[in-house]
């Protein structure tokens, strides 16, 4: 039997990507965002299904999966209190809107019954009422469930990025499979980017439109040149630092306006990450933030994933969004493995009977 998957919350398809690339065919991804649709399609063999998750028909779902198929359903809910979908329920009236989406999401798996779920999401949501009541639902509901904190660099992301990951079975015991790096072997920066064209701020590069810089004021390329690989702010001369860094030790502020290091994984990429000032942005060598491409390559996208829709161009504001916001491609080639292996055990146990 086949296993075939459906992706909520698919954004530019990051999970589908990685989960397709280990071996799992995705049918579908449905995503409230018709932004992401291009480069969606352009990219997986699925289809690119624009609607919120309390708008889809539990029957039409189950109609997507074919017959005497090993069911997947799997999804990173967005967490974020200003993303399209929060801002929908605060005008729907919901008060406690950071997390609804987690309960729509188990509403379906209780309705359409999958044989394996798995979800991704920011480590915070433990700590979540939440994400009690979704374990005790899938519990009552009759799956198995495990699930963990990872850091992203151990599967092969040249980040260091922390996620949530919980895998659901009905057919028995289920778990994310091991890292494969550790932190002697992280893949860096350099393994990631340090090959693509050099480009100055406010530069396109002719080969890859993706490939862009950002422009930087004058006062911002005049602090990057003195900031050194995993340095801060506070490397600068006095005249270039903050109002604010001078009047505080500067404790919750080193991490911005930094540079990346050549020999280490990335910081988490966020979706401000194309921004010198939003971080540790800041490319290692070059005086500028990292590109797009970059950005994307950090999250483990391959080089030529597509994102730009010439009919349709997008800001950089909204292409940093759908980078920042997607589930690592190589974190979904992990989850992806981890189902499948599953599913070997399974079909060998069910043999040897």
């Amino acid at each position: 039997m086949n296993c075939v998957a459906i992706d909520l919350f698919c954004g530019i398809g990051g999970l589908t990507y990685g989960v397709q690339k280990a071996g799992i065919d995705v049918i579908a991804g449905i995503d409230i965002d018709p932004t992401c649709k291009y480069a969606y399609e352009s990219n997986n063999k699925s289809i690119f299904i624009n609607k919120g998750i309390e708008d889809i028909d539990d029957e039409e779902l189950k109609a997507l999966y074919p017959e005497n198929s090993i069911k997947v359903l799997m999804g990173c809910a967005p967490c974020q209190p200003f993303s399209n979908y929060s801002l929908r329920y605060i005008k729907d009236g919901h008060k406690d809107n950071k997390w609804k989406l987690l309960y729509y999401f188990i509403d379906l798996v209780e309705k359409i019954k999958p044989d394996i779920v798995s979800m991704e999401n920011v480590p915070q949501l433990v700590k979540a009422n939440v994400f009690k009541d979704f374990k005790n639902r899938l519990q009552k509901a009759g799956y198995y469930t495990s699930w963990e904190i990872v850091n992203c660099a151990g599967y092969g992301v040249p980040q260091s990025r922390n996620r949530l990951v919980l895998l659901a079975s009905r057919f028995g015991k289920i778990e994310l499979i091991e890292p494969l790096y550790n932190e002697d072997t992280y893949l860096t920066v350099a393994d990631a980017i340090k090959y693509l064209p050099s480009l100055k701020d406010g530069e396109i590069s002719e080969f890859d439109p993706l490939h862009r810089a950002s422009k930087l004021s004058k006062l911002n390329k005049q602090r990057i040149r003195q900031s050194v690989p995993g340095g801060t702010w506070q490397d600068w001369s006095d005249e270039l630092k903050l109002p604010c860094h001078k009047k505080i030790t500067g404790k919750g502020y080193r991490a911005v306006y930094g540079r990346m290091e050549w020999d280490k994984p990335s910081p988490t990429i966020t979706t401000q990450f194309f921004g010198y000032g939003n971080g540790r942005f800041g490319h290692p060598e070059q005086d500028r933030a990292i590109s797009l491409r970059e950005g994307a390559i950090l999250q483990s996208f391959p080089p030529d994933y597509k994102f730009i829709d010439e009919q349709n161009p997008q800001t950089n504001k909204q292409l940093g969004i759908h980078i920042g916001n997607a589930v690592p491609v190589e974190l979904g080639v992990a989850i992806g493995r981890s189902i499948l292996e599953h599913v070997k055990k399974r079909e060998v146990n069910d043999n040897v009977r």
